[in-house]
């Protein structure tokens, strides 16, 4: 009688396997839709340069009330000024309030009161788009020169200017700058190649 009980636990066996196995895959050779892609990671962000940082201790100068930094060119033409954590802005030396003269750049630009007016300066703000302007460069007897290929670094932009592309800031916050010369303009930093002299 020892039988039964075996025969009748392997019936029941054989009932539940085929319960316990999974549906039958078909393969019908059709391709398998596939993930999609992933995605390019970003391009690194290139940094700018330290490698010719000027001692900006000697360019600060009072800027309305405030300390500020400024420089004049090698060739005298051009003046710059950053305003800490506000703005780089640039125009012709001496503050006279002339227009620019820079090829390819607007002809007119909205100025302080309203009216339009030939713009005076480029500039980046602190977090705003490079552009025109046409508010004088604060006013300020014989600043310092800049030496070709050195950068001015200080309160969150910085500035060079090099004898090939002309001068250059940048607001180290959004990375948006300008570059120009009297020939033209690009609204992009040009930073001042590691190896140059």
């Amino acid at each position: 009688m020892r039988a039964i009980p075996s025969l009748c636990a392997a019936a029941l066996l054989a009932l539940l396997l085929p319960g316990c196995t999974g549906p039958t895959v078909v393969n019908t050779e059709e391709p398998v839709s596939s993930a999609p892609a992933p995605t390019a990671a970003p391009a690194p962000s290139t940094r700018p340069s330290n490698a010719h940082l000027a001692n900006a201790f000697g360019y600060a100068a009072p800027i309305d009330g405030a300390t500020g930094y400024a420089f004049t060119t090698p060739s005298g033409r051009w003046q710059c000024v950053i305003v800490p954590r506000t703005r780089a802005a640039c125009g012709k030396a001496g503050g006279s309030g002339a227009a620019l003269g820079i090829t390819g750049a607007p002809e007119e630009v909205p100025g302080p009161d309203g009216d339009t007016s030939a713009p005076t300066a480029i500039l980046v703000d602190r977090s705003g788009d490079p552009q025109f302007a046409a508010s004088p460069v604060p006013s300020l007897t014989d600043p310092p020169v800049l030496p070709f290929n050195r950068i001015l670094a200080v309160a969150g932009f910085r500035c060079n200017v090099q004898e090939a592309t002309g001068i250059s800031c940048l607001s180290e916050l959004t990375g948006k700058g300008f570059t120009f010369s009297a020939d033209g303009y690009t609204t992009a930093y040009t930073d001042v190649p590691a190896d140059a002299p």
